[in-house]
């Protein structure tokens, strides 16, 4: 929209206006909200979990291995600090390490825009037998997980 039309919408009294340069589709993909009839119930944003354990470069794999251990997952998430996933760090390589996790780091993860459809993420998560996809936005910052029976019940 341009500065003008955005002008034109808060005179109206509209009280939300948005000049977005990046468009439609970036907008979506940083899981801004939508409407419509196909706004964002059929996407995996929608499903998207925040029960992952995470964690930072420096840290014990003691202390990472004790949050690893009670998530659903098998795995802990290497954050920065802006929240941009940098690795993994899986429950079977922490058993019987002592030192850091940067050590057993599996760096840059393959991860998902929470406007992918949930048919979509269904068929590649049978494709390559995954149990959970990473949800970040375009600049990797976290967004949560995607268990695989979520997204075959919202298919249901």
């Amino acid at each position: 929209m341009s500065p003008r039309a955005a002008l034109w919408l808060e005179t109206f009294g509209f009280q939300e206006v948005y000049d977005y340069v990046a468009g439609k589709a970036d907008w979506l993909a940083h899981n801004r909200p939508a409407e419509g009839t196909r706004a964002t119930s059929n996407t995996i944003g929608s499903l998207a979990r925040q029960d992952v354990a995470t964690c930072r470069l420096g840290e014990s794999t003691a202390e990472v291995g004790q949050r690893v251990e009670t998530s659903p997952y098998g795995f802990g998430l290497v954050l920065d600090d802006a929240q941009v996933v940098l690795g993994r760090v899986r429950k079977s390589a922490l058993h019987g390490l002592a030192g850091s996790i940067d050590e057993v780091l599996e760096p840059g993860p393959s991860t998902v825009r929470p406007d992918l459809s949930i048919e979509t993420a269904a068929d590649r998560m049978r494709e390559h037998n995954l149990t959970a996809l990473i949800v970040s936005d375009p600049e990797g910052r976290l967004l949560g997980m995607v268990r695989r029976k979520d997204v075959e019940d919202a298919l249901r």
